[in-house]
C-alpha cells in the first residue's frame, strides 16, 4: 500500500466509427448479403423446439453416455 496515485493507461483507444468510411466494392456487399442470409437462416434454425413427450427426465442421458435398454442401464 503506498501513498501514488492510481497510474492512468498511457495510450487511448480510437473508436473505429471515427475513420472516414470506403465504398465497398460489389463483391464485398455480395458478401456481406450473403453473411445476412446465413444469420437469418441460422435464427430460424435456432427457434425452440417442441418438448419430446414421455422422455427422460433431466439431463438429455446419451450426453454422459448413459443408455437403457429394456429397463438397464449400461455406463460406457
Amino acid at each position: 500500500m503506498s501513498n501514488e496515485p492510481p497510474r492512468k493507461p498511457a495510450l487511448s483507444v480510437v473508436a473505429s466509427h471515427d475513420a472516414p468510411k470506403k465504398p465497398l466494392t460489389p463483391a464485398a456487399q455480395r458478401a456481406l448479403a450473403e453473411a445476412e442470409e446465413r444469420r437469418r437462416r441460422a435464427a430460424e434454425e435456432a427457434m425452440p423446439r417442441p418438448k419430446e413427450l414421455q422422455g427422460p427426465k433431466g439431463p438429455e442421458p446419451t450426453r454422459y453416455g448413459d443408455w437403457e435398454n429394456k429397463g438397464i442401464i449400461s455406463d460406457f
